[in-house]
């Protein structure tokens, strides 16, 4: 007697539908009313909590999809990632003056700092359900009375889900907490603010870097000071601040970059300077941070911790979440370093390996905290062969949330590979060709953000955008061998130069 899938009870159906493609789903839910709504009701959902994209901007957007709107999201911007087809925007017109700007990012809006400014965009979801930028406003927080007023860090701390609060440091050693008022619907209040001093940083030192999780935040200032705290302890104006002996810290005794919480708050890794440029710093379950590391993390060519070779780390990130190699574990992490080269380190190999160094008695390269710390190499490296730049920013996401973006030191490049194919690469310049660095890149599973010394702009992979989905309406460049127009036709996607690691790298290959 031949059986068919009808005669299955439902509950088999739904295991059944679990580990389909969203091509066998489509296929599935045309044959019959009941697979359609099997597929509708269990089989899209499924789908999309099994396959989670690391997004910001969109997810205001997705809160209003059915499941199966929001496979097809991911899928046809998955599909762009492969083909290498996305709009390029900037997302402001250029700055008065070069600045070393970066990128705050939540559920809400886009925090771009430059100078003394900070530039605020939205997050929507508009017509059609298209997911959408829109420029709040600008806010100076420069004082006519103060010099040096530079900002250095940003991030967004806890506010109940507001998504209005930040913790800003700048260059003159000073902390604060910014409370952004978004401007009215009909546009006649504008952005504004309030602001309070932190107390909780000393002076003598600026902060480098923040990394946050929704409870802790961890700060990294220029000079090697590391500091975790409760996002819920910062004193503001006018708090006594505690002896600096009694405020927990480690001292990386290094010229200091980047730091980076990882979300399950069992380490903090640190990028440097000098001969131990990435370690990794464990936290106790009461949430206090050794005073020495417990990992050291180098390249190939570093054999022995009494002679390692000096370098920089300027980017951390957590590995890309969906790299079926190593998994989602928040125990691997992505690094940029100095000599231009990406590398990937899982942190759970390091139980297993033992400290490479020589017996010799005096260690005179390394520091005493440094000593006992195993050193741990890379399991994949990557680089682009056609740039010889430093790595100043990194991030993790985009298609099928495998690739890393990597920003680099010249030319606003920025270079992407799929884990799952790292020979693969490929670069492009941000919209305007600046020869300025990326200093920070964000990146979703359809989106890049990223900025540079004159401007911030977005990579968008994803399908069906309009340009009414960016803060700014683009004209045409004007050419210089016709005659200008005293109107320029509007156009969706700024033109950039791209190129693949294993070409030629003399001409667009795409």
């Amino acid at each position: 007697m031949a059986y068919s899938l009808e005669d299955l009870p439902t509950e088999i159906l739904i295991i059944i539908l679990y580990p389909l493609l969203p091509i066998d789903l489509a296929v599935l839910a045309r044959t019959c009313w009941r697979m359609h709504d099997l597929v509708y009701e269990f089989g899209w959902v499924q789908y999309s909590l099994s396959n989670p994209r690391p997004s910001y901007s969109i997810s205001i957007a997705r809160k209003q999809w059915s499941a199966h709107t929001t496979v097809r999201y991911d899928v046809l911007s998955d599909r762009g990632w492969d083909k290498v087809d996305f709009v390029a925007r900037p997302l402001s017109r250029t700055w008065s003056s070069k600045e070393q700007s970066t990128l705050a990012i939540s559920h809400s809006r886009l925090v771009v700092a430059a100078g003394t400014t900070l530039h605020s965009y939205s997050f929507h979801s508009g017509p059609g359900g298209r997911p959408t930028i829109q420029s709040e406003g600008s806010i100076s927080l420069n004082e006519t009375d103060v010099r040096g007023r530079n900002i250095t860090s940003i991030t967004f701390l806890e506010d109940g889900g507001l998504d209005q609060t930040l913790l800003v440091a700048y260059q003159e050693q000073l902390v604060e907490r910014i409370h952004l008022i978004p401007p009215s619907e009909d546009g006649e209040v504008p952005l504004s603010f309030t602001r309070h001093t932190v107390t909780t940083f000393p002076r003598g030192d600026y902060i480098e870097c923040f990394s946050t999780t929704p409870t802790h935040l961890l700060s990294l200032s220029a000079n090697g000071t590391a500091r975790l705290s409760l996002q819920s302890s910062l004193p503001i104006d006018n708090a006594i601040l505690p002896p600096s002996d009694k405020v927990p810290q480690v001292e990386l005794e290094e010229r200091s970059w980047k730091c980076h919480l990882s979300p399950d708050l069992t380490f903090a890794a640190f990028g440097s300077s000098g001969q131990t440029p990435l370690t990794v710093y464990p936290i106790s379950e009461g949430g206090s941070l050794s005073p020495t590391p417990s990992t050291i993390l180098h390249t190939k060519r570093a054999t022995s911790l009494d002679n390692l070779p000096s370098s920089a780390v300027y980017g951390i990130s957590q590995a890309p979440v969906n790299a079926s190699a190593w998994g989602s574990s928040p125990q691997v992490l992505a690094s940029g370093w100095f000599d231009g080269w990406v590398r990937i380190y899982d942190l759970r190999t390091a139980s297993s390996s033992s400290s490479t160094s020589s017996s010799s008695p005096q260690r005179t390269n390394t520091s005493n905290s440094n000593a006992n710390a195993p050193l741990l190499h890379p399991v994949m490296s990557m680089n682009d062969r056609w740039s010889i730049e430093p790595v100043y920013s990194i991030s993790c996401g985009g298609g099928s949330g495998s690739h890393i973006a990597a920003g680099t030191a010249r030319h606003s490049v920025v270079s992407f590979w799929d884990v799952r194919n790292p020979k693969a690469g490929w670069s492009v310049h941000a919209p305007g060709n600046d020869r300025s660095p990326v200093f920070q890149v964000i990146l979703e599973g359809s989106r890049l953000f990223g900025t540079t010394e004159l401007r911030p702009f977005v990579y968008d992979f994803g399908p069906d955008a309009t340009i009414d989905c960016y803060p700014m309406k683009l004209t045409a460049p004007a050419s210089s061998t016709k005659p200008r127009k005293s109107h320029k036709p509007v156009i969706l996607s700024y033109p950039v130069t791209r190129y693949r690691h294993a070409d030629s790298g003399l001409i667009d290959t795409f």
